[in-house]
């Protein structure tokens, strides 16, 4: 059961959108039958945008601490270690070892206040 998922089942509630800040970000491990997904979510008010945690230039997790997902004015997504942005929107790339090359998406979506799998 270690092995590290990519994608989740519609329906799984992740909790209430106010538990990620405005402007924030939050990461989410889940334990599924087939192992282990590693996620995260980016709220600009109440629009919440996810994406599987792995850069992909080397596949390691963006944050290299707790939810450190966003750069320090928190208008991008950053891989903390080599340097890679991100656009929230859309996960494209946008400078540093993967230009071109997208985050691959995890739907999400707010249903009264609630954070749930898409």
């Amino acid at each position: 059961m270690s092995d590290r998922l990519t994608a989740t089942p519609a329906g799984v509630r992740l909790g209430p959108i106010g538990d990620i800040a405005d402007g924030a970000a939050r990461g989410y491990v889940l334990q599924m039958r087939a192992g282990r997904f590693h996620g995260f979510v980016v709220r600009r008010g109440d629009v919440a945008t996810g994406y599987v945690d792995a850069c992909p230039h080397m596949g390691l997790p963006l944050a290299r601490t707790l939810d450190d997902y966003l750069t320090p004015d928190s208008s991008r997504i950053a891989c903390g270690w080599h340097g890679a942005v991100f656009a929230v929107e859309d996960g494209r790339c946008l400078g540093g070892p993967c230009v071109g090359a997208t985050l691959t998406p995890w739907p999400v979506t707010v249903i009264d206040g609630i954070l749930t799998t898409a």
